[in-house]
């Protein structure tokens, strides 16, 4: 008898391991920053090292968990959408077709670990690993879509993606440079 929730404790997973990776690089950057503006020597007065290094991580590892998990429910509800408008399945069978694609990403946070102290290989493998899902899930979604139904979806998904990702872009530049024309020398 197979189980339906075999892979159902794997993003939870991949989720903590990339949060952990993305906080190792960040607690590495950081901690040049606070060598850079000199507050480490301050903090060092309070804490020693290794209790501010796991202050650090605690902080970073919940932030990044934040951020990926709120990444997750926001493909899932895109990708969710993107069936209800391009699938002509009325069983839900799509909808479990493709979960062994969560071991795509549990690969890819384990080798994260492993790149965790560069940024270039560190968003490589995040990168990397979205493109084999998307393509694995796109696959194995494509058995119960027709052509055009799978042309949809993935012009739907990138586009959705990516307007997203340019309203983050753009709110992130207007802050800027509203905070830099507020500045007292600017």
């Amino acid at each position: 008898m197979k189980n339906p929730y075999l892979y159902g404790y794997l993003p939870f997973i991949t989720i903590i391991l990339f949060s952990f990776s993305f906080s190792m690089l960040a607690i590495s950057e950081s901690l040049q920053l606070l060598h850079a503006i000199g507050i480490y020597k301050g903090m060092r007065e309070f804490l020693s090292d290794l209790e501010l290094r796991f202050v650090l991580l605690i902080v970073f590892v919940l932030l990044f968990f934040m951020i990926f998990s709120a990444l997750k429910l926001i493909g899932e509800t895109i990708h969710e959408l993107g069936m209800l408008f391009f699938s002509k399945d009325k069983e839900g069978q799509t909808i479990h077709a493709a979960r062994g694609g969560y071991v795509i990403f549990f690969f890819g946070a384990f080798a994260s670990v492993i790149g965790s102290q560069s940024l270039p290989i560190l968003v490589g493998i995040f990168m990397f690993t979205i493109f084999c899902y998307f393509i694995y899930n796109v696959y194995k979604k494509s058995q119960y879509m027709s052509i055009p139904g799978v042309i949809g979806l993935i012009f739907y998904e990138v586009l959705t993606w990516f307007l997203l990702l340019a309203l983050v872009v753009y709110a992130v530049i207007k802050l800027y440079n509203g905070i830099l024309a507020s500045l007292p020398f600017a």
